[in-house]
């Protein structure tokens, strides 16, 4: 190259390949993007299968629920003692059964399935809710009676089931039964125990505190 002769002048990136790689990389946020809805629905419709398959299970008794035991549940102490005020999770009458012990203000002793009877979420004791109390689901703001165990808010469709509880002359509060869903302690206690107590119908005279 003589002196005189200068190189070519710098034209710049070539519009063609600048494209092309714009465009490239367009296509990559748009897969990339399409990938992430189509993860994010595949999720949203697993979970809400579940939701929709539990909430059927519920409502159509399929699920296991508390009182459904073949055999009579067997007697267990719960705590030693239970103040006023104060609650207790703990499982009965199986290791999967969910369960909820309540001492209210005035000393008496309450015992509730912590199953929902919405969509099986779990239920949980607001103490300083209201008066006495109260049992809260928190997935659909459900809410129950504390004494009663009988909606008092929410979806749910049913009662809770109760857990029969009983307190010993030392102090510590034992689960004894359980009753499904609108039955009473004594429907439950006379159903599982084959009329085993006193106030059953044709009950052959055994006590309560003689099956504990």
């Amino acid at each position: 190259m003589s002196l005189t002769e200068q190189p070519p002048a710098d034209s710049g990136p070539d519009p063609d390949r600048t494209d092309a790689a714009h465009q490239a990389l367009r296509d990559r946020i748009a897969a990339d993007s399409l990938s992430t809805r189509r993860d994010y629905l595949r999720i949203v419709a697993t979970v809400s299968g579940g939701l929709a398959v539990g909430g059927i299970g519920v409502a159509s008794g399929i699920l296991h629920r508390h009182g459904d035991s073949a055999t009579p549940p067997e007697p267990k102490k719960v705590a030693d003692r239970l103040q006023p005020g104060e609650s207790l999770a703990f499982r009965y009458p199986g290791d999967e059964d969910r369960a909820i012990a309540v001492r209210m203000t005035d000393g008496t002793l309450r015992g509730y399935s912590a199953v929902c009877t919405h969509l099986a979420c779990a239920v949980l004791w607001r103490k300083e809710r209201g008066s006495e109390g109260e049992l809260y689901c928190p997935c659909h703001e459900g809410i129950f009676d504390p004494r009663t165990g009988g909606v008092a808010q929410g979806p749910p469709p049913r009662p809770l089931p109760k857990v029969v509880l009983i307190e010993r002359i030392d102090g510590s509060v034992w689960a004894i039964g359980t009753a499904r869903s609108g039955e009473s302690a004594e429907e439950g206690l006379c159903r599982e125990q084959d009329n085993a107590f006193r106030f059953c119908p044709g009950g052959t005279g055994a006590e309560r505190s003689e099956r504990t």
